[in-house]
């Protein structure tokens, strides 16, 4: 059976694991040297590599073949291979949202007494670990005070304000970021490589632009485009469009050139026939918010190496380029407050396009 993209390209190594160097830095240091907790808390935003670190750390502490001073694991053991492979009896991992009550708790209790059944540690992993009950959350607290010397629980939560403070202080924790864009893209460059996929790089971009940061998301995007588009043509960024149901950048062009050369009028016009067409205005006025953000970078930053800048095809950016010119910064600065306000009053407002027409109206009367 094909595995899905982010199962299959799962890091095996921590030279393969992409972004929180400051966390792969520390554990592997600890794995090198044998300093060993009993208990690690792993937070962080969904897809930023919270189990796949914690099951690649299980890996190399179990590892048949690393030796004193290194911290990979060598892949090809029998620990490494079950692991790999997911059928591993001493890695144990629970799901905290479906396992949350104090019978399930205590059950596990009674079991991390017993010794792992080949490995040196018995690892435990609890997803989701903020949705316990704080019941359960308590007869946890117990077992992470005085757990026996062959287990390690690696707990990992979205939302670390949920976990009680008791559980906190008895874990090392380590608090995952969002990945970069070019994080994602880089990661994103090796799979298609592998897989030998053709896709033009806006269609890439936008990719790792509509993955929010998590590498899980963008690898199942590219999956699920490759699936549609990708068997017989070279993927393009339109396909992504078509997929994720985006605003078509040449609307947000050419209402934004109204907008630059103050055409009120003609601009909410253009609103209103996009509506009665059956346009998504929450989605338009999102997609012309991330326009004007580009701009406001490229008046700021310049085009040269900015990484902010993508998700554009070789015209749409010039077009970016000649109407960042056309703007003040402090006006665009203006502009986007403007339309940000339009975006929150849109959800109460009886006539969804009253709040753009205002935005449109006072946008295009700064500066005259």
């Amino acid at each position: 059976m094909a595995q899905v993209f982010y199962r299959k390209y799962r890091p095996r190594a921590f030279s393969e694991f992409v972004g929180q160097e400051h966390i792969v830095k520390t554990l592997t240091n600890a794995l090198a040297s044998g300093l060993i907790s009993h208990a690690y808390l792993f937070s962080g935003p969904r897809g930023s590599g919270k189990t796949s670190l914690a099951r690649l750390f299980a890996k190399a502490v179990n590892c048949e073949s690393k030796k004193r001073g290194e911290s990979e694991p060598c892949n090809k053991c029998s620990s490494c291979l079950e692991i790999n492979e997911g059928r591993s009896i001493d890695l144990i991992e629970i799901d905290a949202a479906s396992h949350r009550g104090i019978d399930e708790v205590r059950e596990l209790r009674e079991g991390i007494r017993f010794v792992p059944v080949k490995s040196k540690y018995k690892v435990f992993i609890f997803d989701e670990a903020h949705q316990l009950t704080k019941e359960a959350a308590n007869a946890l607290l117990k077992t992470l005070e005085e757990p026996p010397s062959h287990a390690i629980c690696i707990l990992a939560t979205t939302e670390i304000h949920k976990m009680i403070p008791t559980i906190l202080s008895r874990c090392q924790r380590f608090d995952f970021r969002r990945l970069t864009l070019k994080e994602i893209l880089e990661k994103l460059a090796k799979v298609i490589q592998e897989e030998k996929i053709k896709i033009e790089k806006p269609a890439l971009e936008l990719i790792a632009l509509n993955s929010q940061g998590s590498l899980r998301d963008a690898e199942s995007l590219l999956d699920q485009v490759f699936t549609l588009y990708g068997e017989t043509r070279e993927i393009k960024a339109q396909d992504l469009k078509d997929l994720l149901g985006l605003v078509e950048m040449g609307l947000i062009g050419q209402f934004t050139e109204f907008i630059a050369q103050k055409k009120s009028a003609q601009a909410i016009k253009f609103i209103n026939e996009l509506n009665e067409k059956g346009m998504d205005l929450t989605e338009f006025t999102k997609t012309l918010l991330n326009y004007l953000r580009q701009a406001l970078l490229l008046k700021i930053m310049g085009e040269d190496g900015n990484p902010l800048i993508s998700g554009l095809t070789k015209e749409e950016f010039q077009k970016l380029k000649e109407q960042s010119e056309i703007f003040k910064e402090e006006e665009i600065k203006k502009i986007i407050h403007l339309f940000l306000e339009a975006q929150t009053k849109m959800r109460y407002s009886p006539i969804p396009q009253l709040p753009l027409e205002l935005a449109i109206i006072e946008s295009c009367g700064l500066a005259e």
